[in-house]
């Protein structure tokens, strides 16, 4: 349950609407969630959440923007303290698949906000997110290889969209069963196959 948003200053207010709109999006279809709504999970007026956001579309963005930092920020965590790039890359892998569980909301904005025809300021930030991560997960791979962990031939492009999809694959199944949890008892087989795929004979 997000924090109450009353008497809070401005910067905080902010972070709690962000809360709130993931806590909806974990229960709804997230085109469905109006400002009435999230005003109403946050204890405010429609015209108090205003008073910070302009409209739908600036909470969305700020949604993106909290998401890409936070998954970023612990992906990054999870890098530093892996012992190797393939160590690294599994880190990142279960980093990944724990944001989601601790937020089952997340996915659900994004498969929306990437489904939408228009570009506007949320799915640039999610293009962004997405171009950001796959470069980390890129040099983990050519790192990889030049260490001799992974197989010289290995397209780092290809595994690289193919350790993303992995992950999109298993929250896609898991928001059809209707228990995002379940993704975090997959997630190691799923991985394994994945290097065994990838790792230098």
């Amino acid at each position: 349950m997000p924090r109450s948003a009353r008497n809070l200053p401005a910067d905080e207010r902010r972070a709690v609407t962000v809360e709130a709109v993931i806590a909806l999006a974990g229960k709804q279809n997230p085109s469905d969630i109006t400002t009435a709504a999230i005003a109403q999970q946050m204890g405010l007026t429609q015209g108090a959440l205003f008073r910070h956001f302009p409209n739908k579309d600036a909470i969305l963005l700020a949604v993106m923007e909290w998401v890409a930092e936070r998954l970023l920020g612990r992906v990054d965590k999870a890098i530093e303290a892996a012992p190797s790039p393939i160590a690294a890359l599994e880190a990142a892998f279960m980093a990944h698949i724990d944001f989601v569980v601790k937020h089952p909301g997340v996915p659900r904005i994004l498969f929306g906000e990437l489904q939408r025809e228009e570009v506007s300021p949320a799915k640039l930030v999610v293009r962004r997110l997405i171009r950001d991560y796959s470069s980390r997960l890129k040099r983990l791979v050519e790192d990889g290889k030049a260490r001799g962990e992974l197989a010289t031939e290995l397209d780092a492009d290809a595994a690289t969209t193919l350790f993303i999809g992995s992950i999109q694959g298993l929250v896609m199944q898991s928001l059809i069963a209707g228990s995002v949890k379940a993704i975090r008892t997959h997630a190691p087989g799923l991985f394994a196959v994945y290097r065994r795929g990838i790792r230098s004979a």
